[in-house]
């Protein structure tokens, strides 16, 4: 059984950079003994635990195989890469960076087109006036095919019936212009690409949003060692997500407050972490941010003086959610 646990991220970009950032937040500090090039590294104050550096693409298929215990990769190399992905890995945290989406687009001088019945319209006709079927060029074979095909990883419906898919080797969404393909599945952030090279969005053609996701192998060998050290990172890692999540609010009120607390829970998701004060003493609420104006307004209304709203830096509660989900998913 493997004594370290092992934790793959990004080997360079801005994606590394938004790793180190998003896990030292949390408390986690990596280093790398042998400078900047070196693909192995650690955590600072967190014993049994190994760094390895890889491309994006790469974690995938080390998490698939269990040669990694947790990992950072996108969603949508997650759902590409691994056909049976609910057998083999877990997603865990979404992470907040790394956004693309998965999309199909065609070219903007098809007026006629906006939606996937537009472009069902047009492959039927392609297959009826000239023998032959809609190119589809990609990188994403898996994720177009399943979409296409209408039973789709996003959304099931989409039932093109007549495509064939032209594997992309370069840039996709050049496809088009060279004739090689007649639309296009790729990912993008702005679009503003696609744009530049005459493509545009097919309303619903939306395969998947994507992001950055912390993910676990279920084929890894979890030992002792890699649960300990699991069960570190992650603690710290929820305590982090829970605090930018919430807002601390305050408020004092002279009378018993034990059925408001019950009262505010069910209509703003508001907890007191540290139960019912004694009256005259503050009442602490964790609050979601959106809740916060409404959530004021109605401690005010309930006779509370002065109320004050805070950010925390960490939030730590028992069994968090992100532990729980792993250790059952590993068993």
């Amino acid at each position: 059984m493997s004594a370290k646990l092992i934790l793959a991220v990004p080997s360079k970009g801005r994606l590394q950079e938004n790793v180190h950032a998003f896990f030292a937040r949390a408390g986690l500090t990596f280093v790398q003994p042998g400078g900047a090039r070196d693909y192995r590294g650690a955590i600072a104050d967190v014993p049994g635990v190994e760094i390895a550096y890889l491309s994006a693409s790469d974690i995938a298929g080390q998490l698939a195989s269990g040669a990694v215990h947790l990992g950072v990769t996108g969603e949508d190399l997650i759902r590409e890469q691994i056909a049976d992905a609910a057998e083999r890995v877990t997603l865990l945290q979404p992470l907040g960076f790394g956004y693309a989406d998965v999309v199909i687009a065609a070219p903007q001088a098809w007026i006629d087109v906006t939606t996937m019945a537009d472009l069902d319209d047009v492959a039927e006709d392609m297959r009826r006036k000239h023998g032959r079927r809609l190119r589809v060029a990609t990188k994403y074979v898996n994720l177009a095919r399943g979409f296409l095909s209408g039973g789709g990883s996003a959304r099931a419906g989409a039932g093109i019936a007549n495509y064939r898919i032209v594997e992309s080797m370069g840039a996709t969404e050049g496809a088009p212009a060279a004739g090689a393909a007649d639309v296009i599945v790729d990912i993008t952030t702005t679009g503003a690409t696609l744009a530049a090279n005459a493509l545009k969005i097919v309303e619903d053609g939306v395969i998947l949003k994507s992001q950055a996701h912390l993910v676990a192998s279920l084929n890894a060998e979890w030992g002792d060692g890699p649960r300990r050290a699991a069960r570190t990172i992650l603690t710290r890692v929820a305590a982090e997500v829970r605090a930018r999540a919430v807002r601390e609010v305050r408020a004092r009120f002279d009378h018993p407050v034990e059925r408001l607390i019950v009262d505010l829970a069910a209509r703003f998701d508001a907890r007191a972490p540290f139960g019912p004060p004694p009256p005259g003493t503050p009442l602490v609420l964790h609050a979601p941010k959106r809740a916060v104006f409404a959530l004021v307004e109605a401690l005010s209304a309930a006779g509370a003086g002065a109320v004050t709203v805070g950010t925390l830096e960490d939030v730590f509660e028992p069994d968090p959610p992100l532990v729980t989900d792993l250790f059952k998913a590993i068993g």
